[in-house]
């Protein structure tokens, strides 16, 4: 097993493929827990689908960087979910669930009407469950990653304090001074920068496991905010390691291998945290 990691490892693609997989999920993992107890869980899901509607254009109209029109469009996604989802007759979950659907639709629909791709169906399931996209990433899409993980924890130890006034209680914020929307939109921002590049991790439909497995685990085993961000990144850190490592080992689909080490952590730190409280 040992010689089989080392051959694989000695490609400079599957070196790229595991740290940027190790990165992405430390950033989500930081970011799920303020939308977690924010009740904010499946903006993962709806992000993913409003990129991928933009990665569907973006190969239609034969863009050679399709991240330069995905990137723009789920950040203006994400700012209209989080800053005015609250705000508007429509709540949170109902935007997301119409942007969601909408996104994914209008997606597929321009694939199907304008994609000159002879494997159209190859395409779409690569980009909604994630497959070999990982594996060609270039040492831009991973220093790209390395930079996204340090600014994502420079944002959480920075602004620590002002994160968890935030993510527990609005009104005491506002009433402390706090700019409350100029920290939706950084989180809305950094948000829909990490979910376009999880695609080429996960896929459009597995992203929001990312952001949602690792922080409801460690909120089976801790109390404390400082407690359940930590856990959910060692958590999601690890899982993503071994869901790759296990991935090249049997050759299973990267994103769906991390997806269900997500799951099974769930399942034991559920069952730990049962077992601590008798």
């Amino acid at each position: 097993m040992f010689e089989i990691f080392r051959m694989y490892f000695s490609y400079p693609f599957v070196r790229y493929a595991f740290l940027a997989g190790i990165l992405i999920a430390l950033c989500s993992s930081l970011l799920g827990v303020s939308l977690v107890l924010k009740r904010f869980s499946f903006i993962g899901d709806g992000l993913s689908h409003v990129a991928f509607g933009a990665a569907a254009a973006a190969t239609v109209l034969d863009v050679g960087n399709d991240t330069a029109v995905v990137l723009p469009v789920t950040v203006l996604a994400a700012i209209l979910l989080l800053c005015t989802g609250q705000n508007t007759r429509l709540k949170g979950d109902a935007v997301i669930a119409m942007i969601s659907v909408g996104a994914l639709a209008l997606g597929y629909l321009f694939l199907n009407l304008f994609s000159k791709s002879a494997n159209l169906t190859g395409d779409v399931c690569s980009t909604l469950f994630g497959s070999t996209a990982i594996l060609t990433l270039s040492r831009t899409d991973v220093w790209i990653c390395v930079l996204l993980s340090v600014l994502v924890v420079c944002f959480f130890v920075i602004f620590y304090n002002r994160i968890f006034a935030v993510t527990f209680d609005e009104t005491f914020a506002q009433a402390a001074g706090m700019k409350v929307e100029r920290y939706h939109l950084l989180i809305a921002v950094v948000t829909a920068s990490v979910i376009v590049l999880a695609m080429k991790l996960a896929g459009s439909l597995l992203i929001s496991a990312l952001i949602i497995f690792p922080a409801l685990s460690a909120m089976r085993l801790f109390k404390s905010f400082l407690g359940v961000i930590t856990a959910s990144a060692v958590l999601s850190v690890l899982c993503a390691a071994l869901g790759i490592l296990l991935s090249i080992l049997f050759s299973t689909p990267v994103g769906a291998t991390i997806v269900c080490m997500d799951m099974a952590a769930f399942g034991l730190c559920s069952l730990a945290g049962m077992l601590f409280r008798r």
